[in-house]
């Protein structure tokens, strides 16, 4: 089984591209981020004549989670748990069965965080602290499971092309990485990282200065993998190609393959 996850910078914007990759590459599972639109206003249809069922966690203009699965979805369930106030559209969990049993999805947009010591920066590590609570908890049913979406965090200087530039901001914050290697200590693992250990590969150029041209990206996507999907792990790959496309999103595809 091949999961695909992918901040399209707006799926409007983005549809042309997002469908051409889908058949180009044709994942069984796939997880937008940003995709910048409430529920009702999601080009669901266009997914569905490709053969995806469709779950969305909208919002308007921001934000915004959805998934999409040529298996049906067997239980759907937006929003991170542990501050009923927090509205933003940054969450969906979803069931699928498949031959070994019950693989769970946790598609994310992590917050951004920016300016360290503001609000923002505070909502962030917040965040993160409660995706580690309940990925905790999830991980006592011991099911294949996977954790993917634009996380916005630079786990190591390798994962960046200038890491001095980089130091005081949101992402690549000594906070930001330590609150990263917790959740990890829970006992996932980073798909990419099990199947690649070379520096400067990239999920993300900015759209200012040149940066794709110049090659100046962050690896800011993730998979990570429960101990279950760990062990069925067959490969992990970044997808820059779309990078190069008329009107790109910032971000490009990582996917992993899974036997299930």
């Amino acid at each position: 089984m091949k999961i695909a996850t992918w901040n399209i910078n707006g799926i409007k914007a983005r549809l042309d591209a997002a469908t051409t990759w889908l058949k180009q590459a044709n994942p069984d599972i796939a997880c937008f981020q940003e995709i910048k639109c409430v529920d009702e206003a999601f080009p669901s249809e266009v997914f569905e004549a490709l053969g995806y069922n469709v779950a969305v966690h909208g919002q308007k203009g921001f934000n915004g989670v959805a998934l999409l699965s040529k298996l049906p979805f067997d239980e759907v369930a937006p929003r991170l748990a542990g501050d009923p106030d927090d509205v933003q559209a940054r969450y969906l969990e979803a069931v699928i069965s498949v031959p070994s049993g019950a693989l769970r999805l946790i598609n994310i947009y992590l917050p951004n965080g920016n300016p360290p010591g503001s609000e923002k920066f505070a909502y962030k590590l917040a965040w993160m602290s409660r995706l580690r609570e309940r990925v905790k908890a999830l991980l006592a049913l011991e099911e294949t499971m996977i954790i993917a979406g634009d996380f916005n965090v630079i786990p190591a200087p390798e994962d960046v092309y200038n890491p001095a530039v980089w130091m005081d901001d949101a992402l690549f914050r000594a906070e930001t990485r330590a609150h990263f290697r917790v959740l990890l200590n829970l006992g996932l693992t980073c798909a990419f990282r099990a199947c690649h250990d070379e520096p400067h590969r990239y999920t993300f150029w900015d759209y200012q200065a040149g940066a794709w041209q110049k090659n100046q990206g962050l690896r800011i996507d993730h998979l990570l993998l429960s101990p279950q999907a760990a062990d069925r792990l067959q490969a992990c790959e970044i997808d820059p190609s779309p990078r190069g496309w008329e009107k790109p999103s910032d971000h490009v595809p990582i996917w992993v393959e899974l036997t299930v």
